[in-house]
């Protein structure tokens, strides 16, 4: 059921993003299923799941209807969420990282790792990459110990695409998605690398280049388009 919720959560957030669901158009259940090819209840998971993201909209009880989404409204509110999280990171780091915060990282670094090691992503090692990542982000916050950051980003999260669980996949393209969650991931390792080290604003920094990095998700959306050449450098570079 995880990687059937996780999938159809992917496509659906991908097929809004893309417009392939136009804004306005109302959403329920039997059909998604029938288009994704799942059950019924990945997709009644999935469609709270999306609107507490900011992309779906309450239509009636139990129906959902897309919202209309503006890319600056998203780049403006993956930008507030990197400079909240690089905050607490930079806090958790002058407060003094506790060894079980540190550890708490690491242990996702390796769970991370472990994605990697075969060189190529399958479906399944989303569903793994994607809680690891909620975990990683989950630690950081939380050993910022700063309730107004706590708060601002759960306002944040319920905006279009804002929250760190927003992370998706193109299932139709693994390789190129196994580069990009790769170098997502080489980023945690050089912020945790920078906790521990004892750089404080070295790991902000960090924290809100990793979240700016979201802001090429739009484009990978749009499967019919290249990845923008830029795009294709970054990824490029060793860890």
């Amino acid at each position: 059921m995880g990687q059937q919720f996780q999938r159809a959560l992917a496509s659906l957030r991908r097929m809004i993003v893309s417009g392939e669901l136009a804004p306005g158009e109302r959403l329920t259940e039997i059909p998604l299923a029938d288009l994704l090819g799942v059950s019924r209840m990945p997709i009644r998971m999935a469609l709270p799941a999306l609107e507490q993201e900011g992309l779906l909209e309450r239509a009636g009880k139990r129906g959902y209807r897309v919202r209309q989404i503006k890319a600056e409204d998203i780049a403006d509110a993956i930008e507030v969420r990197g400079t909240l999280e690089g905050l607490a990171a930079r806090l958790m780091v002058e407060k003094g990282i506790s060894d079980k915060t540190l550890e708490g990282l690491k242990a996702c670094l390796r769970q991370g790792d472990a994605v990697f090691t075969d060189g190529q992503l399958r479906e399944g090692d989303f569903t793994a990459y994607h809680a690891m990542n909620m975990r990683f982000h989950g630690i950081i916050v939380a050993a910022g110990a700063n309730s107004a950051i706590t708060v601002a980003l759960a306002r944040n999260d319920a905006l279009p695409l804002a929250s760190a669980n927003s992370i998706t996949i193109d299932q139709s393209h693994l390789a190129q998605e196994f580069k990009r969650l790769h170098f997502a991931h080489m980023q945690h390792h050089l912020i945790v690398e920078a906790a521990e080290s004892g750089q404080g604003s070295r790991a902000e920094g960090l924290m809100r280049e990793h979240a700016n990095a979201a802001l090429k998700y739009t484009d990978l959306f749009k499967q019919d388009s290249p990845l923008p050449d830029n795009y294709r450098v970054i990824i490029g570079r060793p860890g």
